[in-house]
């Protein structure tokens, strides 16, 4: 893959990146952790979609347990960030989860904006520690097996 090329000019949205293509491209060794964790504890296999995002467009990967968004994936050179949706009524038990996150996770999650549809959390999978965090963050919105 070139280096100059961006996401979306490498996968076009007539091209799909097949996942061997997303693990070279993420370079990330916390992505196959991830996407391991899913189906293992929420039977979510990866789902490639595209968006036309203006911001970032190309593929991403999204995540259900059957009709229920457990978490988007977006991808870059050496970088996965997973959002996580934290509903409303979920709030209140997110601020004890986090408790138990890394300051870096509290941080993004008090400068994260709250609205009607609650926060959408992106974290950077940068250590252990923050898939951690994801995946105590996931247990909120579905519970694992």
């Amino acid at each position: 893959m070139s280096e100059t090329m961006t996401w979306a000019q490498l996968f076009p949205p007539d091209r799909p990146p097949s996942l061997e293509e997303l693990d070279r491209y993420a370079g990330n060794s916390l992505w196959p952790e991830l996407r391991q964790y899913l189906k293992d504890a929420y039977g979510a296999e990866p789902r490639r979609e595209y968006s036309r995002c203006g911001l970032e467009p190309g593929w991403n990967v999204k995540f259900k347990k059957g009709s229920k968004a457990l978490t988007t994936v977006y991808l870059r050179p050496g970088y996965v960030t997973a959002m996580i949706s934290v509903a409303p009524k979920d709030e209140a038990a997110a601020e004890g989860v986090l408790l138990t996150c890394t300051e870096e996770t509290r941080e993004r999650y008090r400068n994260t904006a709250s609205s009607k549809m609650g926060r959408w959390l992106m974290l950077d999978l940068t250590s252990l520690e923050v898939l951690e965090d994801v995946k105590a963050l996931l247990a909120l919105r579905v519970k694992p097996r």
